[in-house]
């Protein structure tokens, strides 16, 4: 038998290092060759990576949320005699392509953002399959010095009492993780002794009162999608003066108008929303708005605007929102945008969606459907300089001509980089929307 050392290969795009998101193995796991034993994460994509032999997982490196670099040993596999002992300089720069999920530019908490696929998946990777046996003799620390671990383990091994020095590490160099304090602490508890006879009795979790039982914590790890999300979402805020302009509007005519071309489907064919109505009246103000139909490059320092709409439609997901593309949406009438947007937004909901459904938008919509509320402040997703919301549609008494009248209305709220959008603007190119969306022929009106 020999070793066979698998280092982390370049995944292209001037990637240095990644982030473990998730192992797919654990040490003593037997894989084949192709089998996918990680997920990683760089600042473009997730990258699931395959094994390049067949053979034994002996070890890993990292746990998820940590950083590898490129070139760092990865994952070592014991192999049958005569596999090499590493990958060659070539194998390891361009290995077996691996399924890849873009990670698409962060977006607004109505249309935040994001990427493929959950990165707080399972798996640590890090363990010893032994990890669970090994005798607590066995010191994470054994050499006197601090201990390795992080410090909210520290502060929940403080909170019970609990000696570092008296549990084994199983992470890099004897770290301690989470999971092997919760074991010593299993074993403890376990063995400690029988209370003495006419000592209260230990009440059972199940039998305590439920107030009793749900004051614990959760910890949860924020790595691969979750870190990317945040990290972005903090720099658009922290970057981006936003502008926010909110306008209510009266959409009576436009809800007429919705019922009548969808009561004309057929039974269980797809239906309007206001959305591609809100996509094609954007579409049409957008001519006399250019300045937010734009990208900011800041390492240029410049403004690019564009000539065709590439409209990025919010899309919740159980990953997290992510905000897939209708390319050049100027030239799709009503139906064939609805269409697309139905489209873009499954796959992205589906992990479908290809690498140009999930960049290059110019300009964001987003809704938050029946949670649409009153309204909202969406963050701008970078590059973007605008960002469009809408919230929830409701009848309501309204003053027309001195009179009462029930009225459907809906707010739009809206944000803008007022580095390079003036408020004036702003408030004119929601003021022109209003227009189209109260009077909707004039939506279909060029």
């Amino acid at each position: 038998m020999s070793q066979y050392v698998f280092k982390l290969p370049d995944l292209g795009e001037g990637t240095v290092e990644a982030e473990i998101v998730s192992w797919k193995v654990k040490p003593g796991d037997t894989v084949a060759e192709d089998d996918v034993v990680a997920e990683v994460m760089t600042e473009k994509a997730a990258v699931e990576v395959p094994a390049p032999v067949s053979g034994r997982v002996v070890s890993t490196t990292g746990e998820p949320g940590d950083m590898v670099a490129v070139g760092a040993t990865l994952i070592v596999f014991e192999t049958a005699a005569g596999a090499p002992a590493s990958a060659p300089a070539a194998a390891a720069a361009t290995p077996t392509p691996a399924p890849t999920r873009v990670v698409p530019a962060a977006a607004a908490p109505g249309a935040s953002v994001a990427p493929a696929r959950s990165a707080a998946a399972g798996g640590n990777g890090v363990a010893s399959a032994h990890a669970a046996d090994a005798p607590e003799s066995q010191a994470a620390a054994a050499s006197g010095g601090r201990v390795a671990t992080s410090p909210a383990v520290r502060r929940r091994a403080h909170d019970a009492g609990v000696d570092l020095q008296q549990v084994a590490g199983s992470g890099p160099n004897g770290r301690i993780v989470p999971k092997d304090f919760e074991a010593y602490v299993a074993r403890r508890t376990q063995t400690q002794p029988t209370p003495l006879r006419g000592a209260p009795k230990a009440v059972p979790a199940s039998a305590r009162p439920a107030a009793a039982r749900s004051t614990g914590t959760q910890e949860i790890k924020v790595i691969g999608l979750r870190r990317v999300i945040a990290q972005r979402m903090s720099e658009a805020k922290r970057n981006i003066p936003h502008f926010a302009y909110v306008e209510e509007l009266d959409v009576t005519e436009l809800e007429g108008l919705r019922r009548h071309l969808n009561g004309k489907q057929e039974r269980g064919a797809p239906t309007l929303t206001y959305l591609p109505f809100l996509a094609l009246a954007l579409v049409r103000v957008l001519k006399d708005f250019p300045q937010c139909n734009a990208h900011y490059d800041a390492e240029r320092g410049v403004i690019v605007r564009y000539g065709a709409v590439h409209l990025g439609v919010a899309t919740q997901t159980p990953d997290g929102l992510k905000v897939p593309v209708v390319h050049d949406a100027q030239d799709l009438p009503l139906w064939d945008l609805a269409a697309q947007m139905r489209r873009v937004s499954e796959a992205a909901r589906t992990n479908k969606a290809t690498r140009d459904e999930l960049s290059g938008s110019t300009i964001t919509i987003t809704s938050l459907g029946k949670l649409g509320g009153i309204a909202s402040t969406p963050i701008i997703n970078a590059p973007e300089v605008a960002i469009i919301g809408v919230n929830r549609a409701i009848e309501r008494p309204v003053v027309i001509d001195g009179a009462i009248a029930i009225r459907r209305t809906m707010n739009l709220s809206s944000s803008f980089d007022h580095r390079f959008v003036d408020g004036y603007d702003a408030a004119a190119l929601i003021q022109a929307l209003k227009e189209c969306l109260e009077h909707p022929a004039t939506i279909f009106i060029d």
